[in-house]
């Protein structure tokens, strides 16, 4: 028996009523988030989201003498595996918060969310160097639709200013925390299981975000948002692209190979194209006019060159912690604790620290701090004491926090609500993009200067000779096959190249940092306005706005 055929008004009328349906649903979401208890649960269900993205952005460092001793990947491979996750994340970062405003907050949240979840799997199980590169690649198009959707959400669920500084200090100390808890999680993982483990962490987290994100959160997006301009999606990842490769190249090869000239400079042109395009589109993907305020282009810069210096560092302590000193992956994990702790209080402090020491005082404050704490690993050696280690970790942990969560803040409340989704994308490629330029620049160092320094006993074959070469992780595993004293011979040295590099690395990380203390200093200077000294909630509403951008509103 065949059913009859839908008529046209039939099917209008079912259209009718699924949209009916999406309208009553969204107008409950909507009631539910208007109580306090609504709002901590909409918060608790983005703060997993961004735990999602910031820990897979840092869990993978603990296994990279493990990659290296399964998949064999080259030196080059290995610094693609560290950081091509947050180099795609940052070249897509904008497109996607435009994006969101677009199609909805909500919606691309899920979406990205899911697809975090296959790749992860895919990476669990690669096979290869390649494979898992590809993977990480397509974890960072995932983590881009998620971290702008969080903020920009978190912007229209909290529309009461202190509320909404709250918010954002919780979910800042999430994203540090996340990512300085990265080593501790994937220290447990790998202490018990193989190196896969520390992808398929996500899944369970990626379930149970799509499960709650899609009850309790409210859609959200921009009600003139324009068409989305798909050249100058393509202009921003081809800069960031080639900037990153020619950044990544110069710091081993040097600046004289052609493709390292021809990636600088189609990257440096491609992103002067996307900022004269950007001027003159009626809806720009990226509001150039924005970087205008010196405060947020204060914020953005603070927290480029904070992820440039930390991310690098971050990049090779691990490999230290476990090849030179020879901790477990767990007991490594468990060393770097102090950078978790000091995150959340950085990050939950912000408020107490602005309102105290202006936001000029506090960001600066904290990028001085964090450049400080690198540069005392300039002095570390294989036996260097742990409380000294431990202090340091603690104080860039700690500034970290800060840094971020300010800047955060100060981003987000210079750009309209309309356009929360590609401001918050802004916070979030600064933070990225320094991530990627920082094991690119940090990382690329160490390895030049590992190779350059590392000695090779006479007698070992051409292959075994090039991986030691070739990173500290494959030394460890040439010599782990050599009758001694070879093998001490080749470890001895190895590792002493190898923390050569990472002294050399912090002391550049941090002369960074010092430059980008003296930048905010100077750029976050005090307008002649009667409101300045005022704090944002001690304010009438009408003159919140700017002065939030002076002071951060973060809480």
């Amino acid at each position: 028996m065949t059913s009859a055929p839908q008529t046209p008004n039939s099917s209008a009328r079912t259209d009718r009523s699924a949209r009916t349906d999406r309208t009553r649903t969204d107008r409950i979401r909507t009631e539910r988030i208007r109580t306090e208890r609504g709002r901590r649960l909409a918060l608790g269900v983005l703060v997993l989201g961004v735990l999602l993205v910031a820990v897979d952005a840092t869990v993978l460092s603990l296994a990279i003498p493990f990659i290296s001793e399964d998949l064999h990947p080259s030196g080059t491979q290995l610094l693609w595996i560290g950081d091509v996750y947050s180099f795609v994340l940052a070249g897509l970062l904008v497109s996607m918060g435009s994006l969101s405003d677009r199609i909805g907050r909500r919606r691309l949240l899920l979406w990205g969310s899911a697809g975090f979840g296959a790749a992860s799997l895919v990476a669990a199980y690669a096979p290869g160097p390649g494979w898992l590169i590809a993977a990480r690649a397509v974890l960072g198009v995932a983590g881009a639709t998620i971290m702008p959707s969080t903020l920009s959400l978190i912007r229209s669920i909290f529309p009461d200013d202190r509320e909404r500084a709250t918010a954002i200090g919780v979910w800042g100390a999430a994203a540090t925390a996340g990512a300085a808890a990265g080593p501790l999680v994937g220290g447990f993982l790998l202490e018990h299981f193989w190196w896969g483990s520390v992808f398929l962490i996500n899944l369970p987290v990626m379930v149970l975000l799509i499960v709650l994100g899609a009850r309790l959160l409210p859609e959200s997006r921009d009600p003139r948002p324009g068409a989305w301009d798909l050249p100058s999606v393509a202009l921003s990842m081809t800069g960031i692209i080639g900037v990153v490769y020619a950044v990544k190249e110069a710091a081993v090869h040097g600046t004289a190979r052609a493709d390292v000239v021809a990636a600088g400079l189609l990257g440096a042109a491609a992103l002067v194209v996307f900022a004269r395009r950007q001027l003159r589109l009626a809806v720009p993907l990226l509001d150039i006019r924005l970087f205008t305020d010196r405060r947020f282009t204060a914020a953005v810069i603070g927290a480029l060159v904070a992820l440039v210096g930390l991310s690098g560092v971050v990049f090779f302590v691990s490999q230290y912690l476990q090849l030179v000193r020879g901790y477990s992956p767990l007991r490594a994990g468990l060393a770097e604790l102090p950078a978790f702790a000091g995150a959340i209080a950085g990050g939950l402090l912000t408020g107490w620290i602005v309102r105290r020491a202006g936001a000029r005082g506090a960001l600066s404050g904290g990028l001085l701090l964090m450049g400080l704490g690198l540069g005392a690993l300039g002095w570390a050696r294989a036996d260097t004491s742990y409380l000294l280690l431990g202090t340091v970790f603690l104080a860039v942990g700690t500034a970290e926090g800060l840094v971020y969560t300010l800047s955060t803040d100060l981003v987000l409340t210079a750009a309209p609500a309309r356009k929360a989704g590609a401001a918050s994308a802004v916070s979030e490629t600064a933070y990225e993009l320094g991530a990627a330029l920082g094991i690119a620049l940090i990382g690329s160092v160490l390895t030049g200067l590992y190779r350059s320094g590392v000695a090779v006993p006479q007698g070992l074959g051409g292959a075994a000779t090039h991986q030691v070469r070739d990173s500290l992780g494959g030394a460890a595993e040439v010599a782990a096959g050599l009758p001694q004293p070879t093998a001490g011979a080749v470890l001895s040295s190895a590792r002493a190249a190898f923390v050569h590099g990472m002294n050399a690395a912090s002391l550049l990380a941090a002369a960074l940092l010092v430059a980008a203390t003296v930048g905010s200093w100077l750029l976050l200077r005090r307008p002649e306005s009667p409101v300045a000294d005022e704090h944002p909630a001690d304010l009438p509403a009408d003159r919140r706005g700017a002065t939030a951008t002076e002071h951060g509103t973060a809480a």
